[in-house]
């Protein structure tokens, strides 16, 4: 068994025990595992064990990948998941090439999507980023502002508006993690109920260093890299 293999068997068998100690079904949280700075040969390791979703930061080195891993394995059904910022002149190709995009932090990047995602395509499923921890090195919205925008989002055609991502300030203290994400958890319970009518299902938040706390609080995604694929080189980028 590869060391790939292994990492991802652990990282499951941490997702179950969380989900269990919050007496969850361990089916109610899904694995995204972040594969950004790590090649094609990685991601294709990774998906021989029956791992189907990879996020992705850097929009270059997605497509090459994306591209790479098509030539290798085009029996490979993968889903490719946006998690990093995003500028505007960017988003055409990732309207194109990506299934989900958790990082919709303004509603001019959500108008843009929906205008430049393809007929042909399914509608982009798409999360709304949420600052919870009010950072200023941080992008995404005030919490006090997700229902009204996601109001207006969810009406834009070619986009399904799925849910909401956040990535909160670093914390050590487990308890102490778990603040956010229940605030989190409680807006998502909101826009569930302001837009009964959507398939509002995804609650992405929870990191290597924090996803038990998070998946103890809701979390229906969470993204794991490095406890996967090991230490990351951001020389190349």
């Amino acid at each position: 068994m590869s060391g790939i293999s292994e990492n991802l068997q652990a990282v499951q068998r941490r997702i179950g025990e969380a989900a269990d100690n919050a007496q969850r079904p361990a089916q109610s949280v899904n694995l995204l595992v972040v594969s950004k700075t790590f090649g094609a040969d990685a991601v294709i390791e990774a998906a021989a064990t029956g791992q189907r979703a990879f996020g992705e930061n850097y929009l270059q080195e997605s497509l090459d990948k994306m591209a790479t891993v098509e030539s290798a394995r085009p029996d490979l059904d993968l889903e490719w998941h946006f998690i990093g910022p995003i500028q505007s002149n960017k988003t055409k190709p990732i309207a194109t090439h990506f299934d989900w995009v958790h990082s919709v932090d303004r509603e001019k990047i959500a108008q843009r999507l929906s205008d430049q995602r393809p007929d042909d395509l399914p509608p982009l499923n798409i999360c709304l980023q949420v600052n919870i921890s009010g950072e200023a090195s941080k992008s995404g919205f005030a919490p006090e502002a997700v229902i009204e925008a996601a109001q207006r989002i969810a009406s834009l055609p070619r986009l399904r508006l799925r849910g909401l991502m956040a990535i909160p300030e670093p914390e050590d203290d487990p308890q102490r993690q778990r603040l956010p994400f229940r605030q989190m958890h409680a807006l998502y319970l909101q826009l569930q109920q302001q837009l009964p009518g959507l398939q509002i299902d995804t609650l992405s938040m929870g990191m290597s260093g924090d996803l038990d706390a998070a998946i103890a609080e809701g979390a229906t995604i969470v993204r794991v890299g490095s406890a996967i694929f090991g230490t990351r080189n951001y020389a190349k980028q």
